[in-house]
C-alpha cells in the first residue's frame, strides 16, 4: 500500500485533485494532431473536468483539468468522513463535479477542440474510409460483443474507458504525487514517474462520445473543416502487435 501522503486535515484534496496534463509536443505535431489528441483526451469526461481550452508552455501543449477519483484513506462515518491513515474527522469534503458538458450535440453537430480552441462545429463523415480502419458506425463493429473490461470489472469499450495521463508535476512536488499515489484504486492507478518534470498514470473515465448505450463511438469516420478525422488514429485503425510489457485489456477481440 502507498505511504500516506503528509496531510493534516479533512479537505477537497480528500475527493478532487486538480492537475496539468501534457497533451503533445507542437514542434512534432501538426495543430490537427494536436486539436485531434486533445478533442479525444477532454472527451473522457466520466471522472475528469476539463479547463474549456489548452494552453502552451515551454513548447507544450497541455491544459488543466481536475481528478474526481477519492482519497483510498477516505472513510464514511455516520457522521460525515474520517481519515484512516491520520484519524482526523469531520465532514465529507465536497466535491467539484458536476455534469460534463455535452459534446454530442444532436446530428452532426459536435463540441470539439479546434485550432486549440473548444467549438461547436459540424463534423460529415467522410465519403470513404482508409484501409486498416476500425469499422464503428457504418459497419458492424467488432467490439459490440466483446468481453473485454477495465479494472473495475465493468465490461465493453475499455479502451474508450481506459484513459493515460502524462501529468506535468515536478519531482519536488513531493506531496501532490503522494496524493495522487493513494488514490482509490482501480479507478486510478498505475502511477509512475516518466522523468524529474512528468508523472504517469491512469484514470477509468469514460468517453462522452460513446453512443449512449453502446460502445459505438459517435465521432469515429467524422472530418473537421480541413478534411483531416476527427479523432487520432489510435482510435480508429487496427492496433499493432503489442509490446512485450503490453496485454491489451483481458476479454478483447482484436489482440
Amino acid at each position: 500500500m502507498a505511504t500516506p501522503p503528509p496531510c493534516t486535515k479533512l479537505g477537497k484534496h480528500c475527493r478532487d485533485l486538480d492537475v496539468t496534463v501534457r497533451i503533445s509536443d507542437i514542434e512534432d505535431d501538426s495543430l490537427t494532431l494536436q486539436d485531434a489528441a486533445s478533442t479525444w483526451l477532454t472527451g473522457h469526461t466520466q471522472r475528469v473536468t476539463w479547463a474549456e481550452n489548452p494552453f502552451i508552455r515551454d513548447g507544450i501543449l497541455m491544459i488543466n483539468a481536475t481528478i474526481h477519483v477519492p482519497c483510498r484513506f477516505l472513510d464514511k462515518t455516520d457522521t460525515g468522513a474520517r481519515c484512516k491513515a491520520h484519524n482526523f474527522s469531520g465532514r465529507m469534503p465536497k466535491t467539484d463535479q458536476t455534469d460534463p458538458v455535452p459534446v454530442q450535440l444532436g446530428g452532426d453537430k459536435f463540441s470539439i477542440i479546434h485550432k486549440r480552441k473548444r467549438k461547436n462545429l459540424t463534423l460529415p463523415l467522410e465519403e470513404e474510409e482508409s484501409d486498416g480502419s476500425l469499422p464503428v458506425i457504418q459497419t458492424e463493429n467488432p467490439c459490440a460483443k466483446a468481453e473485454c473490461r477495465t479494472g473495475d470489472n465493468v465490461k465493453g469499450a475499455a479502451c474508450c474507458r481506459d484513459l493515460s495521463l502524462e501529468l506535468d508535476l515536478p519531482d519536488t512536488h513531493k506531496k501532490m504525487e503522494a496524493l495522487l499515489r493513494s488514490r482509490k484504486s482501480p479507478y486510478l492507478c498505475k502511477v509512475k514517474r516518466d522523468d524529474d518534470e512528468t508523472l504517469d498514470c491512469e484514470v477509468i473515465s469514460a468517453c462522452s462520445y460513446l453512443e449512449e448505450g453502446s460502445v459505438n463511438c459517435t465521432l469515429h469516420g467524422r472530418v473537421r473543416p480541413n478534411d483531416r478525422p476527427a479523432k487520432p488514429s489510435i482510435c480508429s485503425e487496427w492496433p499493432d502487435d503489442l509490446d512485450d510489457d503490453e496485454t491489451g485489456h483481458p476479454g478483447c477481440v482484436l489482440v
